[in-house]
This record gives C-alpha cells, structure tokens and sequence, in this order.
C-alpha cells in the first residue's frame, strides 16, 4: 500500500502502525468494495452444474479466464434436448448481441488506420443514411452508431432485418421511416439497426464487407478457427447446439433462424474455446500473446461511458455497490463492488449468452447457452462472487424462481384474452370485407385474405410470418403464427 502526500500525512511509528491495521480491517470489510480471493473451482463447476440441471437448459458451455490463464472451460448438459451429444468447450452457440463488440473493435482498428474517425458524421461513408430528422441525419457521428443514443427507440424497427429478404443496406435505407422515440444523443435506446448502419460503415471504409473484415482482421489472427458469422456456414459442421424455446413448463428444439442481414448486430455463431482467445485480447486492452490488434486506446474508448443510464439509489447500498451504468461503443459499463465491470448480453432465437470482463482483476467469463433464460446472469453473478467475494448467495435458485415467476405471467396475459372475450358478438362485416393489401413504406406490404373459410394474414416481406386470425370477439381477432417462433 502507497501513502500519497506531505510528510505530515504519513503515519509514523505505533501511531501509523496503527492506522495501517485499521486501514486493512476496513478493505477487507463488508464495505461493498471486496478484494479479489482464491475462488474455490471445484465448488464453482459444481455449483455450475447444478445449475444446469435445475433450470430448463439443455447446454451451456462456460470459459473463466484469469491473469491470462483459462482456469475453468467446460460443457455442460447436452447439445440438443434428449439427443445424449454432450456439450463441450468446441461446441458452437450464437453469440447473438456479443457481436456489436466485434464491430466497434473493427471500426477502432479502421480509426487507428486513419480510414474512419469516431467523430465522422455517417453520412460521408454512407450518403444514404437519413433518420427520423434532416439534422439527425446529418448530425449522426460514427460513435453515436455503437452507443444508443440516435433516439431511435429500444428494438424498434427490428422486423425490417428479422427473417426479411432485405439486404443490410436496404434495413438501414428503410429506417428513415422508423419513428423518433426520445431527444438524439439525450436518451438511451437499444438500437439493432444503428449496428447494422455501423456495419456498412466498415464495408465502405475498407472496401470489403463486414463479415470479411471480421473473418480476416479478427477470428483469424487470434485463431478463433471455428467461429462463423452466418447461420449458412454451419452446414456440414459438427459440434453444433440446437437452439431451443423456452415455456413455462417445457423446453422446444426449433431450427436455426438466418440472421445475415443484422450480422454487424448480433450474427457470430462462436465456442467458449475461441472466445476464450476474444477474452484475453480484451483483458490485454487490444493486446494478446505477442500480437497487438487494438491500441490501449482504443480500448479506453470503447470502455468510456457514452450514453448514462438512471441507477436506482437503492443499488448504491446493494451487495454490488453499483452507482454508475452506461453503455459505451459495443459494450455496457457499470460499477461492481468499486471496480469497472464491461459486460453485454446477447439473445437470439433459442440462444442467450452473457460476456463479462473485470479488467482491473484481470478476469473475465463468458457463457453460452442453447436456451432462452436468465441463467446466463446467473453464472456470471457465481463467478464474480467466487472471485470477488460475495457471500454464499444463491444466484442459480434466486434467478430461477424469478424467471419462472416471470414466465408464468407472460403467459397468463395470453390466456386472459381468452377469458375476457365477449360471447355471442359477430364481425360487423363478412370475412372478405377484411381482406385487402395494407402496408407503409417502411416495412412493406401485408396481405388479408380468406383461406378455406378463415382469414389468414402474411407479412410479405417475411415468407415466415403467415398466421390464421381466428375470431375472438367483435372486430377483434386473436393471430396464431403457423410457424413456431421463439419468441
């Protein structure tokens, strides 16, 4: 420990030793700032396990780097409900929104090469982009892509790349018609499609397109042999998990879903094994083994608070001690027992996965999963605590009772429109008088028609999206999907 200051500061003699034991009693109470410990590995893969068995998740793999050494990188549970292929540290998941991380670090790289600045406005590498409003549209800088600010509200816009025909250029030439949701660069909104426009960024400053730049800039210099970033490159390839939905009750295999044209947003498919490799050029702040991809920097800027977000005073006094949250360029930021916690989650269908590094500590831990709950959380939460100290609290029964608390309310709200439904009302017109072409131009057309007797409705610009309406009560119709989404 280093004292800074006068001399007259300095403690001296029974006096400063004094001071010193108190000073160390302190740092080692239950101040909210906890030092790291010895985690007890055994009782973390066991408790991991555990965890596996009791929530409704087929498979998840988990890699625990600390100091540069992967000190847990495992499988557990199996690839696909019921098939017995276990899952191991090679098996393949979808990152999902763990990839928007991916995209600011090749935008740093075309930064540090002169080819973008973050204070670019959008427009000089793609004079298509146009939002909501002509200064927003002019306005909008590189950095604002990969912070969530644009105004553009949280997950709006989503269906224009979700199973659509739509090139990444034509989603980002459609979003002029999404609609303003907060102030621009005063409001935090999640925003998949400012990703998207990030990712034809990088294909117009470097001439080649995103998942080339990735491929070649990235996942093969660290070695990351077995990462892809398309659904298509999984044929042929082993060691694939299944995607699965989740009910309250059950667990469903579904197939896989193309995402290619949000790929700059969400679309690596990846192993704990190769991230592994991600994890440690992070925590070596663009540096891993011998090779330097990213300057410090760089990092220093993407784990730089872009966009704050509200933290209830209560957090203050909680375990965590959390007193700041914010999302920088690819990667969410808060506070965690007096230390910087850079995290992000990520969800596609059938798939959650949870990445969080502690760059002070020197630890990071990355999971995935081929199901859709909170589990993710849960397991980073155990391995924080395994590391930082905690206590004994239970994340995997606490989390648990939440999700299914959640669930179950999720799908009373379906059942209630059943139960509220009026009896013996009619359509006020014939079945064909709601047939017709409707649509805006910022999604497309959709389409009502009558089929064997019943209205069937189609969202044209997904083949997918076809569902009966069957009559619940007066002008009102209940829409059941002919295909089985997970969400």
């Amino acid at each position: 420990m280093t004292f800074r200051g006068g001399t007259e500061n300095k403690p001296k003699g029974a006096q400063g030793l004094l001071t010193l034991l108190i000073l160390l009693l302190l740092l080692g109470a239950d101040t909210g700032v906890l030092r790291a410990q010895a985690p007890d590995l055994a009782r973390l893969d066991g408790d991991i396990a555990q965890a596996q068995r009791d929530w409704p998740v087929p498979g998840l793999a988990v890699v625990v780097l600390k100091d540069g050494e992967a000190v847990l990188m495992k499988g557990y549970g199996e690839r696909r409900l019921g098939s017995g292929e276990p899952v191991d540290e090679h098996t393949l998941f979808a990152i999902a929104s763990n990839s928007k991380a991916f995209t600011a670090a090749s935008l740093a790289m075309l930064a540090e090469e002169g080819k973008v600045s973050w204070d670019d406005p959008v427009r000089s590498h793609i004079p298509y982009f146009q939002l909501y409003d002509p200064y927003v549209s002019e306005s909008m800088q590189v950095r604002d892509l990969l912070s969530h600010r644009s105004g553009l509200g949280t997950f709006s816009g989503d269906l224009l790349w979700y199973g659509t025909r739509y090139s990444a250029e034509e989603v980002v030439r459609r979003t002029r018609f999404v609609p303003q949701a907060g102030p621009f660069r005063a409001s935090y909104g999640y925003s998949n499609l400012m990703f998207i426009a990030a990712g034809e960024v990088i294909e117009a400053a470097s001439g080649r397109p995103w998942s080339d730049f990735v491929e070649s800039r990235i996942l093969q210099p660290l070695g990351m042999d077995r990462t892809v970033t398309s659904t298509s490159e999984l044929v042929g390839m082993e060691n694939v998990a299944t995607p699965h939905k989740n009910y309250a009750d059950r667990v469903l295999p579904i197939d896989w879903y193309n995402w290619d044209a949000m790929a700059a947003a969400g679309g690596i498919i990846s192993s704990v094994s190769d991230l592994a490799r991600w994890l440690e050029l992070q925590l070596g702040y663009g540096r891993a083994g011998d090779l330097r991809l990213l300057s410090e920097e760089s990092s220093q800027e993407m784990w730089t608070v872009h966009t704050p977000r509200s933290v209830a005073r209560s957090s203050w006094a909680s375990p965590s001690s959390t007193h700041f949250r914010g999302y920088g360029l690819g990667w969410s930021l808060n506070d965690h027992r007096g230390r910087l916690m850079v995290s992000h989650g990520g969800g596609y269908d059938g798939m959650f996965s949870r990445v969080v590094l502690v760059p002070e500590e020197g630890l990071a831990v990355a999971v995935l999963t081929n199901s859709m709950t909170s589990i993710t959380t849960a397991i980073t939460n155990m391995v924080l605590d395994a590391f930082l100290g905690g206590g004994d609290r239970d994340w995997s029964r606490e989390l648990l009772r939440s999700w299914r608390e959640s669930r179950e309310r999720f799908e009373a709200r379906q059942d209630r429109f059943q139960e509220e439904r009026v009896e013996g009302t009619d359509p006020s017109l014939p079945l064909g008088g709601y047939a017709g072409r409707y649509g805006g131009e910022m999604y497309g057309d959709a389409t009502v028609g009558v089929e064997n007797g019943r209205l069937v409705l189609r969202l044209l610009p997904n083949p997918d999206l076809v569902a009966d309406l069957t009559h619940l009560h007066f002008d009102t119709f209940l829409l059941e999907w002919r295909k089985d989404f997970a969400w």
